[in-house]
């Protein structure tokens, strides 16, 4: 059995979906923080992203690598540039000098979060981030075509939507992955044999969905779960829209009126 480095281990897309990584590979779970509740059959390995030494440490010896480490919603600059732009770009070093060549990284939906809801976006539109949260991640899918291109690393980008049991409002009916979906695309990530460098949209069967996740099917992706199973009772406690067009109609929804300086 192949070993799985998880960096971000202490977060919420980690814990739900570390059960069913465990069924597939050795963990070793890396966070800054306590991860909780490791079991037996899981090593943790302490880092932070700043921390060179401790990355290449937690990186040595591993077949791949999860990238959900970082800062995950909007904040200052100096928060976003060491956790997101710093600290990714220490993870691709630290799994280039280990000589680790699969690496997954958890890119998301607000590199491109100021298309409009109306327009049906492939993977190959321009980048337009919505925070500076959402410029990192586009940060981070150029950082892993240079290291797939120039040094040999097999990246998948996965724009995740929002990955939890199931749907919480009517945007998310748009953009829901469910635990087991995030875990097959990201086993697409570590295993297929063709992969160079590809972007996905991290996504379930969504009727409602904004994106053409073709180039995921492509590469195998069969998603088993569908937000619109869940569509009557969300919209039934939905609040409807904001009244602001900026979050009604962005794809970005909250996320492009958000701003911390």
């Amino acid at each position: 059995m192949k070993t799985l480095l998880i960096t971000g281990a202490a977060g919420g897309v980690a814990t739900q979906t570390r059960p069913l990584f465990r069924e597939h590979y050795r963990l070793r779970l890396s966070d800054r923080a306590q991860v909780p509740d490791p079991t037996p059959e899981e090593t943790v390995a302490t880092a932070d992203l700043g921390d060179m030494d401790a990355l290449r440490r937690a990186v040595s010896g591993v077949d791949g690598i999860l990238h959900l480490g970082g800062y995950a919603v909007e904040a200052d600059w100096g928060t976003i540039h060491d956790a997101n732009i710093v600290g990714c770009y220490n993870l691709f070093e630290a799994a280039r000098l280990e000589g680790v060549k699969r690496i997954v990284f958890a890119s998301s939906n607000h590199a491109v979060g100021y298309y409009p809801r109306a327009e049906t976006i492939g993977v190959d539109v321009p980048v337009r981030p919505d925070t500076r949260y959402g410029l990192s991640k586009a940060f981070g899918e150029a950082l892993g075509a240079l290291y797939a291109y120039k040094y040999g690393a097999q990246v998948l980008s996965i724009r995740i939507g929002n990955v939890t049991g199931e749907p919480g409002d009517r945007r998310r009916l748009a953009i829901w992955q469910s635990p087991r979906d995030f875990v097959q695309l990201v086993r697409i990530g570590l295993e297929h044999p063709d992969l160079r460098h590809e972007i996905v949209y991290g996504m379930s069967d969504n009727e409602r969905a904004w994106w053409d996740n073709q180039n995921a099917y492509r590469l195998g992706y069969r998603p088993v779960d569908r937000s619109e199973d869940y569509a009557e009772k969300v919209l039934a406690e939905d609040q409807g829209p904001t009244g602001d067009p900026r979050i009604d109609n962005n794809q970005g929804g909250p996320f492009t009126v958000a701003e911390v300086i």
